[in-house]
């Protein structure tokens, strides 16, 4: 999957950042040249995490936000009786590690799915800038909306929906993510595995397979083990709506 960038006109920023989400974070709008370097010097730290490495572990001490630059992670928790619970999946340009801001510790363990690399956000640096670049600012509480309000979403996802509603909601959400970080509408290779997604939407690991086989034999998709082609976005969101018509 390759795409275009076009380096920003401000020379203040790295290139690198250039095709991040996160630019509304890094470069907020109508800041001087000098605010901006400010900025670029907090985002100056990067983190490479190998596949299967730990970001940051449940019950660490919150000190950053970390930007995704490259790869893929998987949120979750181990439940009393020690299974995995996942609790969400983080792509290139999202932001990982809001669930420490509570509590000044972390919730979760973050797991690279793939070889991954991160921009580190000290948050006191952050906040420190924010008291005096209101824009800053508000782009923080953007971000941090922006995730309440996709947990929410979550949350009311799996209150009661069916598999194929919540698989279909699930694939629709991930295409929706990547397209927005330019990738293809309707293909995207799947980093989690089956059982990851099973854990994520409430399903058992035969139920997501299953679910999937029943898109594969009614059109919707093609299935080449982790590679999803989506043949009839239409369907999905019929899948989906056909949920809210319920209410």
């Amino acid at each position: 999957m390759t795409r275009e960038t076009t380096p920003p006109p401000l020379q203040a920023i790295k290139v690198a950042c250039s095709n991040c989400n996160l630019r509304e974070l890094c470069m907020p709008v109508g800041l001087e040249e000098q605010q901006l370097k400010r900025i670029d010097e907090i985002v100056a730290t990067r983190r490479k995490i190998k596949r299967g490495g730990t970001l940051f572990r449940n019950g660490e001490p919150f000190t950053s936000l970390f930007a995704i630059r490259t790869g893929f992670f998987k949120t979750c928790v181990a439940t009393e009786d020690g299974r995995d619970q996942v609790t969400g999946f983080q792509m290139a340009g999202e932001i990982i590690g809001l669930d420490g801001i509570v509590h000044d510790h972390h919730t979760c363990d973050a797991v690279a799915l793939e070889d991954a690399e991160v921009c580190v956000m000290p948050f006191d640096r952050i906040e420190e800038l924010s008291r005096e670049v209101t824009a800053l600012q508000t782009h923080v509480h953007k971000i941090m909306s922006r995730e309440i309000v996709r947990e929410h979403g979550v949350m009311l996802l799996l209150g009661s929906m069916r598999a194929d509603e919540r698989l279909a909601a699930f694939l629709l959400n991930l295409v929706q993510r990547l397209h927005a970080r330019g990738f293809s509408q309707s293909e995207l290779i799947l980093r989690m595995t089956r059982e990851e997604i099973g854990s994520y939407l409430g399903l058992k690991l035969e139920t997501v397979s299953r679910t999937f086989s029943k898109f594969v034999e009614d059109g919707i998709v093609e299935v080449k083990q982790r590679h999803v082609r989506i043949l009839d976005t239409a369907a999905l969101k019929r899948i989906v709506n056909s949920h809210q018509g319920c209410h």
